[in-house]
């Protein structure tokens, strides 16, 4: 009998909620849960981003009124659309490209 690999593979599963997640080099510093069949598009980055502005201004309150810290993107498409940039600029979140 001979090893089939395919009928060794854990059964996959899929998640119901999708995970957007910031940390710094402390720890987490926000999460943010979307439910499945919920498309990331820059309207709801735009909302996660403020709920994130709050988070940092909560959680690290002496970076957010230095205003020194920065976002690093993935450059996903959502990430790199105009209105992003112009929410950034607007609220002074610098982005590291």
């Amino acid at each position: 009998m001979e090893y089939d690999p395919r009928s060794e593979r854990p059964a996959t599963s899929r998640t119901e909620e999708k995970v957007i997640a910031f940390f710094d080099v402390n720890s987490i510093v926000h999460v943010e849960f979307l439910t499945q069949g919920k498309t990331i598009n820059q309207h709801i980055y735009r909302d996660v981003l403020r709920h994130l502005m709050q988070s940092v201004q909560e959680k690290r309150q002496q970076t957010y009124e230095k205003k020194s810290w920065l976002l690093h993107h993935n450059n996903a498409l959502t990430q790199n659309a105009l209105s992003i940039w112009e929410f950034g600029a607007k609220n002074n979140v610098a982005v590291l490209e």
